[in-house]
């Protein structure tokens, strides 16, 4: 009896995640190793995180909004 092939695995266009217009481009994978690669800086996508996400942490303490502004407390 002979043995029927299986057709190759056709790998699908995975669509593109849709992000800000300020992080735009912005492509993000995870190498064998388990490290993050990114397209673009980390330092550009903590300073817009910085701005737009408010953090839930810091949110409790009084302070809080001085350091959202970005003043350090005296």
């Amino acid at each position: 009896m002979k043995h029927k092939k299986t057709p190759a695995k056709v790998q699908k266009a995975t669509p593109k995640a849709r992000v800000h217009r300020e992080l735009d481009g912005l492509e993000v994978s995870i190498n064998s190793f388990g490290e993050i690669q990114s397209s673009m800086n980390i330092e550009k996508i903590n300073e817009f995180l910085n701005e737009k996400v408010e953090d839930k942490k810091l949110a409790e303490r009084q302070d809080y909004d001085d350091l959202k502004k970005g003043r350090k407390k005296k």
